[in-house]
């Protein structure tokens, strides 16, 4: 298939692209990696009138700490990200979600701010910037803001980004000391969309009481979803498999997926519960010195 007609731009930096949409507004829409935009137009699904590509603008891309937060710029590569020793270090759980990101040819050409605005709920790095407390900062040419992620998502495939803003940086703030990680997910292929799945962070004290507990869902509703009921039943404990299992089926029992031909409605909050589960149990037994893989596929 074909996409429709369009004008295509190229700007050169970001106030040329900033200009840009400022005139085009509702009309136009802004081309990252394309992994997203391109299937869409093809399909015929969306119909911008001009493309902004933002692939030459040199400086909406790169990974720094600075102050002990990381920043992303929104045209950072997801492979580069994965592949960052920074991010291996410090912040894991990106490194183990992106693992599940469709195949290694589309996290090179994916970008982090593309995945973001895109607001999948079945993709992996919407989630695990919910459960890292992450701050997306937009920008236009009438001035900057920063949101967080329950202001930002907003249905499937929606976000309250205006249209002549665009996502220009992400903010991860940094991990507590005694922090375990993990990210699971199912899909029928390694590569496939989740149909359902789970991201958490444990924070746990010298005895191993859990003192934070952060649990996102993947493919779980409209948007990214946190699990408050079932973060809070975890606050205080010890954690082991039978309180991760109700803590689990907490979190599936506040959700309402939609089914499809891949999987319905009840097996996939089934599902959720199980990941939850996992997820839990493996970022817990990190926090308190295990050796649990941080990112297991399920099955």
């Amino acid at each position: 298939m074909k996409p429709p007609r369009f004008e295509y731009h190229d700007p050169r930096s970001i106030d040329e692209a900033f200009g840009l949409l400022a005139e085009h507004g509702d009309e136009a829409k802004a081309l990252a990696g394309g992994q997203s935009l391109v299937p869409l137009l093809n399909f015929r699904l969306a119909h911008p009138e001009h493309l902004i590509d933002l692939n030459r603008i040199g400086a909406l891309a790169g990974i720094r700490r600075e102050d002990g937060t990381l920043r992303i710029k929104a045209m950072t590569r997801q492979a580069t990200l994965e592949a960052s020793p920074l991010v291996r270090e410090h912040w894991p759980l990106i490194g183990d979600a992106l693992h599940f990101v469709a195949h290694a040819q589309i996290r090179n050409r994916g970008t982090v701010g593309g995945s973001v605005a895109h607001a999948d709920p079945a993709a992996e790095l919407p989630v695990v910037f919910m459960v890292l407390d992450a701050k997306f900062r937009v920008a236009s040419a009438r001035g900057e803001r920063t949101i967080e992620p329950p202001d930002f998502f907003v249905t499937h495939l929606t976000t309250t980004i205006e249209p002549d803003e665009m996502l220009v940086e992400i903010e991860v703030p940094p991990l507590a000391p005694r922090t375990g990680h993990a990210f699971t997910e199912f899909a029928r292929r390694h590569g496939d969309f989740a149909l359902g799945g789970a991201g958490a962070l444990i924070t746990v004290d010298e005895q191993g009481v859990c003192q934070r507990a952060a649990l996102g869902l993947l493919a779980a509703a409209p948007t990214p979803v946190r699990s408050g009921e079932a973060e809070n039943m975890l606050v205080g404990e010890r954690i082991d498999e039978a309180l991760a299992a109700k803590a689990g089926e907490r979190a599936a029992a506040g959700v309402q997926p939609t089914g499809d031909i891949h999987g319905s409605a009840e097996y996939r909050k089934r599902l959720i519960g199980v990941m939850a589960r996992r997820a839990i149990l493996a970022a817990a037994e990190r926090a308190t010195g295990g050796s649990a893989n941080g990112a297991a596929r399920g099955g």
